[in-house]
């Protein structure tokens, strides 16, 4: 029973409606992007590999091979489980660098026009095969189901609705960059029905055809043939070279890796891929036996690769047979639909546009996505060329479709070695494509037209080397990919690789940027613009410079070096996935030039190993353990209350830490890759001139956010690196906010002087009290002498001196009580004389109640001084006079000496009091510890002395006399030998 050609038009024109509407409704945000970027969906695009070759040839297959029609699933199952190391880092390079074919990818990797063109030659070529294999399975189902269909009108009219279809959603964008998720569905949908209609059929024949399990059971014991036909060719012969190129053409068939490199959804979807797609696989496969089964157990007398067509049509069931063939018209659409989508940009990148018509064409856009529909038409109608030129006596669907695979693989030694060795080079490359495309050219592609006198002997070769006669894709396989991989290996291994290419290897090995890339000369994304619109037209060139600066998230009037070398990089990936990474490269070297006297900031370095191990979620070992210090340390870093700016070997900010961002107000990103001198006010400057100087710690006073900041800056110059150059690796910056550290520590020194007042306030008032008394007796006195002008000058001059030493008393109070910090600022230094300074401060204690008892005596030399502030060194002098004092017993003596000592100035007050024991000696200087009774001390009288004395430059000692009592040694720089140092 057949049906008539009406039937299967219609059939065809309403399935294929179908697909339009599902793509449609996509494209238009009908169906939700949950589902149009699901894994699931992803897996099930990725089912395209299954064309006319699993859905027909399969079973013709099996019926000559065996389970060994099995290798066809196990290769893309074993690709899967290699996802980590194949898949993955070659979407990573896809999307970071906009490679939207197999030949932009080898392209960038081993760069140069030739290598684009050969590889897109050579796909063309190899894909030419397997795109007239669907044409013939879909002509030939058809003719079978109705024998009145003629092959001049189906295959024609196949191809047209393809072309149709291809254009409408296909080709929607002027950049194959972008994604078709409508076209994507559409193809996932089509897996979908291929596999549904398989499984239909294969069900219907076991109950149709053997009663049910128990009669497919049955008869598989009255003909054990049927599975020893089976094993038998499993045993015998070799797996190995179906496993391999199935394995390879998994992810690099043209098809394969539009779908899952171009095409693949933002979410990754690998860890769903690798099970789903290997199931859905084995579900198709899973139909063969049972076809083959069945057509055997009928007797049919057509060919074994359409049993799931004529098994129904047997049976009398030509609504199934209907079903089958849309599946088998499903499966060779979407192969046709994908593998031209996938050739035409290839071939408008690396055969059209290298002519040069487009160089400043205002229209670009448009005239990419014309060219490129031209060249989907192109391509479909040369498969169906290629398919008429075929020999009428051409072999199963599976064997034409291994023609393609062969050269598929031929791709395999240049991908292993983009993502495996840098040393590979594009003359390796091109010589092992040489040679196994030869190879495959006069193994492979000559029989197909069957000349005896130019393929003779290749098959007696073949018979030699042991592989079968049948199968000269074993051999042909064996013998191309050996011949390509060594010389792939020998010619790289004795070329020299350019820079061009030393900087592939680098990215597409994920290591790290070398340091001689230079820097753009443009100035700014404007500047971008105009010095690319002679090369690309005013609109693409103002189009891709904000694509990229909007994707960076930069400014449109950035100006920082590092920022706009990004910039540069991100127009060269956009123009990549426009125009092909070749000439994208051109484009941007004309345009776009480098300083070649730059080097690359290190900033740049540093962000890109950041992002590496970011990303590398299946880090393990030594990477990983390395990945977590790293993150530790930065942590540490991040955290400190210190502001960290490190600067590199260029001039440029590497480190900016939160600290320092909090203080300054400057955010981390802008600061990062900008040069030392242009970072905002006050910063640059301070930093410049900091970088400069011959110190390495300075204390400024800096306008920050309106208010006035006083900063501690500390400088390291970063030790020689051990490379060649052996030149200074940088310089780190410390910044230590002393605001409000200087403001308290101002607080507790008055503080402390109040407390001192305190204590001597009782001595005050006898102080003032004696002269008091005198003057009220000379003043009495003084009435009964006024005849006397001698005896009256001699009574007012004595009531003149008690009134100075009252003033003098006084004075010292208030100069002593007073502040001499005003909001953590210190007065300047100056020259301060040593020996009036004792006398003050001895005159001040002395006014302590307990001094009463106890002497104090001074004693320094003349033209002894020190610089400094005269009023805390003062406050340094009266508190350790008056810890001596309150230390020395009724009637012992205080001793304040002065001498010079080198370019030193010695202090020391010695007491004879009980001393200090040792247990305490190591906590004196502690804040808030004292030996006092409560009330007596605050126990911040030490701390703030030993902080001064370090102010100063000196140092402070105490130490027990071996007579008894304590020695206080205060060392301070004299004033005259760092007069001397700052003249030399």
């Amino acid at each position: 029973m057949t049906l008539g050609p009406g039937p299967l038009v219609i059939a065809s024109v309403a399935y294929l409606g179908v697909l339009f509407l599902v793509a449609y409704a996509a494209e238009r945000g009908r169906i939700s992007p949950r589902i149009t970027q699901h894994p699931l969906t992803y897996a099930l695009a990725l089912g395209v590999y299954a064309t006319s070759w699993s859905y027909f040839g399969s079973v013709g297959y099996a019926a000559r091979h065996g389970f060994r029609y099995l290798g066809i699933y196990l290769g893309l199952t074993l690709a899967c489980l290699l996802a980590p190391v194949l898949w993955r880092p070659l979407l990573r390079l896809t999307r970071e660098l906009q490679l939207t074919s197999l030949a932009d990818l080898l392209a960038f990797r081993y760069p140069g026009q030739v290598t684009g063109t050969a590889v897109t030659l050579f796909a063309l070529a190899g894909s030419l095969p397997y795109l007239a294999l669907q044409i013939r399975a879909v002509v030939e189902s058809a003719r079978l189901l109705s024998p009145a269909a003629a092959p001049a009108l189906v295959g024609p009219g196949f191809c047209g609705v393809l072309i149709v279809f291809s254009l409408l959603f296909g080709a929607r964008h002027p950049a194959p960059r972008e994604r078709h998720e409508g076209l994507m569905l559409a193809i996932a949908f089509e897996s979908g029905v291929k596999l549904l209609a398989l499984l239909i059929v294969a069900g219907w024949c076991v109950v149709s055809v053997f009663g049910g399990l128990g009669g497919l059971n049955d008869w598989l014991t009255l003909h054990p043939e049927a599975v020893e036909a089976l094993q038998r060719p499993a045993r015998d012969a070799s797996w190995a070279p179906l496993l391999v190129l199935s394995t390879i053409a998994a992810f690099l068939t043209p098809r394969q890796y539009h779908v899952a490199f171009t095409e693949a959804p933002e979410r990754d979807g690998l860890a769903t891929v690798a099970w789903a797609f290997p199931l859905l696989m084995l579900l198709i496969n899973a139909a063969v036996p049972v076809l083959l089964w069945s057509g055997e157990a009928l007797g049919l007398p057509w060919p074994a690769d359409f049993h799931v067509l004529s098994v129904p049509i047997t049976k009398g069931a030509p609504l199934l047979a209907l079903i089958a063939f849309l599946g088998g018209v499903s499966a060779a659409s979407a192969m046709v639909i994908v593998t031209t989508l996938a050739l035409a940009p290839m071939c408008l990148t690396h055969l059209v546009l290298p002519l040069g018509t487009t160089r400043g064409r205002d229209d670009l856009y448009g005239w990419l996505l014309w060219a490129r529909r031209v060249l989907i038409a192109a391509i479909i109608l040369a498969g169906y060329g290629f398919y008429r030129l075929l020999n009428a006596r051409a072999t199963g669907l599976v064997d034409l479709g291994l023609v393609s695979f062969v050269a598929t693989a031929q791709f395999a030694p240049g991908v292993l070695g983009l993502l495996m060795w840098p040393k590979a080079t594009r003359a390796g490359l091109l010589a092992g494509l040489l040679a196994g495309g030869a190879t495959w050219a006069l193994t492979l592609l000559a029989p197909l037209w069957e000349p005896p006198s130019l393929v003779a002997w290749t098959n007696q070769v073949s018979v030699n080397l042991g592989f079968s006669a049948e199968e000269p894709w074993g051999f042909a396989t064996f013998t191309s990919l050996a011949l390509n991989s060594l010389c792939f290996v020998a010619v790289s291994l004795v070329t020299r690789q350019s820079v061009e290419e030393k900087e592939a290897a680098r990215v597409c090995t994920r290591q790290a940027p070398g340091l001689a890339k230079g820097s753009v000369a443009a100035s700014s994304p404007d500047e971008f613009r105009r010095q690319l619109e002679p090369v690309l037209g005013a609109q693409v060139a103002a189009a891709e410079v904000d694509r990229a600066r909007e994707a960076l998230e930069l400014s449109p009037d950035e100006r920082r070096p590092a920022e706009l070398r990004r910039l540069r990089d991100g127009v060269e990936r956009n123009l990549s996935g426009l125009i092909g990474p070749v000439l994208a490269r051109l484009a941007v070297g004309e345009a776009l030039r480098l300083d070649p006297g730059a080097r690359t900031a290190l900033a740049d370095q540093l962000r890109f190993v950041e992002e590496r191990l970011r990303d590398a979620r299946d880090m393990r070992g030594p990477l990983r353990e390395l990945e977590v210090v790293r993150r530790y340390l930065y942590r540490i870093l991040e955290d400190l209350p210190l502001g960290v700016c490190a600067m590199g070997p260029d001039g440029e900010v590497v480190i900016w830490n939160a600290a320092l961002e909090a203080l300054s107000g400057v955010p981390m990103d802008s600061a990062r890759g900008v040069p030392l001198a242009r970072l905002p006010e006050p910063w640059g400057p301070l930093f410049a001139e900091l970088a400069r100087a011959p110190g390495g710690d300075d204390e400024v006073r800096v306008t920050v956010g309106g208010k006035q900041r006083l900063l501690r800056l500390h400088r390291s110059r970063l030790a020689p690196s051990d490379d060649a150059s052996g030149g200074e690796t940088g310089i780190t910056f410390l910044v230590e906010d002393w605001t409000e550290r200087k403001a308290v520590d101002a607080r507790l020194a008055h503080q402390d002087r109040l407390a001192s007042l305190g204590r001597v306030a009782a001595g005050v008032a006898h102080e003032i009290g004696n002269p008091l008394t005198a003057i009220a007796s000379i003043s009495q006195n003084l009435k009964y002498e006024l005849e006397d002008p001698e005896a009256v000058r001699e009574r007012v001059g004595l009531i003149l001196q008690q009134c100075r030493r009252i003033d003098t008393i006084v004075r010292a109070l208030v100069g002593f009580g007073h502040s001499g910090t005003v909001g953590g600022e210190s007065r300047p230094f100056t020259r301060v004389a040593v020996g009036p300074l004792l006398a003050e401060a001895a005159q001040l204690a002395r006014l302590s109640r307990k001094a009463r008892d106890v002497a104090c005596t001074h004693q320094s030399p003349d033209g002894l001084d020190v610089r400094g502030d005269a009023q805390r060194l003062e406050q340094v002098l009266v508190n350790l006079l008056t810890n001596a004092i309150d230390a020395s017993p009724a009637g012992s003596r205080v001793e304040l000496l002065a001498e010079a000592s080198g370019d030193q100035v010695r202090i020391q007050v010695e007491d004879r009091g009980h001393g200090i024991a040792p247990e305490l000696s190591q906590r004196i200087f502690e804040p808030f510890f004292t030996t006092k009774q409560p009330g007596e001390g605050t126990g911040l009288g030490l701390t703030l002395v030993e902080g001064i004395v370090r102010e100063h430059g000196g140092t402070l000692r105490i130490e027990a006399r071996h007579d008894g009592g304590t020695r206080v040694t205060l060392s301070l720089p004299r004033a005259d030998v760092l007069k001397q140092e700052a003249s030399a």
